[in-house]
Formats: C-alpha cells, sequence, structure tokens
C-alpha cells in the first residue's frame, strides 16, 4: 500500500510529523510531498506562473516551492510519473479546525479534492488550536485512519473525500457533522486612511458559531467530527427555467 502526505503547514509541521508517523501504521510505502514554508487560506491555487521547485529532504520526504495542491500534482507527475499511483491520499494535520466556510479556503481541504481529481481517496484533518501533544494522540489517530482505511468502500465515491476535525482531547469518538456557517475573514483592521486610500489588514479569527450537529458543536462535544464532501455539488435548475431565461434573450 502507499500512501501520500501532504499539508498547508510546512513541511516540519508537528502535524505532518504525526500523521506520516500514524500513516506508518497502514503502510510502509509512505510518501511526504509538503510546502517549503506555512500557506495561510491558500485555497486550491496551482502555480502556473512560475518555476517549482520539489526537493528531497530525506527518505520519500520532499519539500514543495508551491502552494499546497502543487503538491499533489508534483508527487503525481513526477515523483510517481509512469509508476504506482498512491492507494489514500492523507492532508493535514492542519494546526486549526477546518470547518464551515474552510471547504473553499483551507490548503488542507484543497489537497484532498486535488486528490480526488486524479481518482485517489483522500482524507483531509485538522484539529483545534490549542490542543496540547500527548503520548495517546499518535495511537489515536493511528486508529481512526485504520478504521476510515479499512471502511473505504463505505465512503470512497467519484469526486468524494472526507474532512476530519480532531478535538483537543484524543481518542475520542466519531461523530458525523454537517458542514456549519462560521464566517472568517468578517473583519479589518484600518492602519491607514487617506482621502482615496484606505490601508487595511484582514483580521484572523473566526466567531466559533455553532448549531446543532455541526462540525464545531461536534467538536465542542469533544467528539472527532466527520463530513464527506464532494465536489461537484450542482444544484440543477429545471429545464423549464433554462428555457424560460433563453426565450427571454430574444
Amino acid at each position: 500500500m502507499r500512501i501520500l502526505i501532504a499539508n498547508d503547514d510546512g513541511c516540519d509541521a508537528p502535524g505532518l510529523l504525526l500523521l506520516a508517523q500514524a500513516a506508518q501504521g497502514l503502510a510502509r510505502d509512505v510518501w511526504t510531498v509538503a510546502p517549503e514554508r506555512k500557506w495561510t487560506a491558500a485555497s486550491h491555487q496551482l502555480s502556473f506562473d512560475r518555476d517549482l521547485d520539489l526537493t528531497e529532504i530525506g527518505e520519500r520526504r520532499y519539500a514543495c516551492s508551491g502552494a499546497p495542491a502543487d503538491c499533489v500534482v508534483a508527487a503525481m507527475t513526477i515523483l510517481f510519473a509512469g509508476g504506482a499511483k498512491p492507494d489514500l491520499v492523507l492532508a493535514g494535520i492542519n494546526d486549526k479546525r477546518n470547518v464551515g466556510e474552510d471547504v473553499a479556503y483551507s490548503g488542507t481541504v484543497a489537497i484532498a479534492r486535488e486528490a480526488t481529481f486524479w481518482g485517489l481517496p483522500a482524507i483531509c484533518l485538522s484539529r483545534v488550536d490549542g490542543a496540547d501533544p500527548a503520548p495517546t494522540d499518535l495511537d489515536a489517530v493511528t486508529r481512526v485512519l485504520a478504521v476510515l482505511w479499512r471502511r473505504r468502500g463505505e465512503w470512497v465515491g467519484d469526486g468524494a473525500w472526507l474532512g476530519v476535525n480532531l478535538p483537543a482531547q484524543l481518542p475520542a469518538r466519531l461523530a458525523q457533522a454537517r458542514t456549519g456557517r462560521d464566517k472568517i475573514g468578517s473583519a479589518v483592521d484600518i492602519l491607514e486612511a487617506v482621502p482615496g486610500r484606505v490601508r487595511y489588514r484582514l483580521r484572523r479569527g473566526r466567531p466559533g458559531t455553532a448549531s446543532p450537529g455541526d462540525e464545531n458543536a461536534c467538536l465542542d462535544a469533544g467528539a472527532i467530527s466527520v463530513v464527506r464532501y464532494r465536489w461537484f455539488g450542482e444544484a440543477p435548475l429545471a429545464d423549464a427555467l433554462i428555457a424560460e431565461w433563453s426565450g427571454a434573450l430574444g
């Protein structure tokens, strides 16, 4: 079994190292391709406009000068070109929760989404901030991965991946969550205002809004939240409505 791991916190992030250790409980053939630096709210950008470097930093460990999603592309087009593809792609463990609108903003989530573009099963993992590392963490994460991989036939699907958020204390039970609405990027700090120009900085953080059954509520209850995402989430309109719009064009 071959596993590819990537993240958006950088190639030396503690969460990445923990996830790589946990992945060893599933497979010996574990590869890591991670960004050289931390990316925040990188989303799913790909670096088409500049040269990139892929640097070997250890056995089956590489640093990529590009964005998080670039790491998956580099692995698939360079490291695994003409060879065996990964059986599973893991993203994380992100150093803060990824909930609500993070599905669009998060580089961690984008890694898993990019993996599904290549037809690969994927799981992105994040953990609430402020969690203190504990001796039980490795065993807990390893057991979660083992269960999810063993039961992959029940969640793997075209364009689908799992989003997992870990609470502060592990081990913990799994709980299915719905995607919540916790608005990030909702405030700014004005640094300078002169006629015709405002200099400002987007304020980091989120209000922590929770409603019954969403990811924040699950995490607040001490559970591991699990969401099954699917990147093609069309909501088709009625054919008759489209025909009516078309007729209105004249």
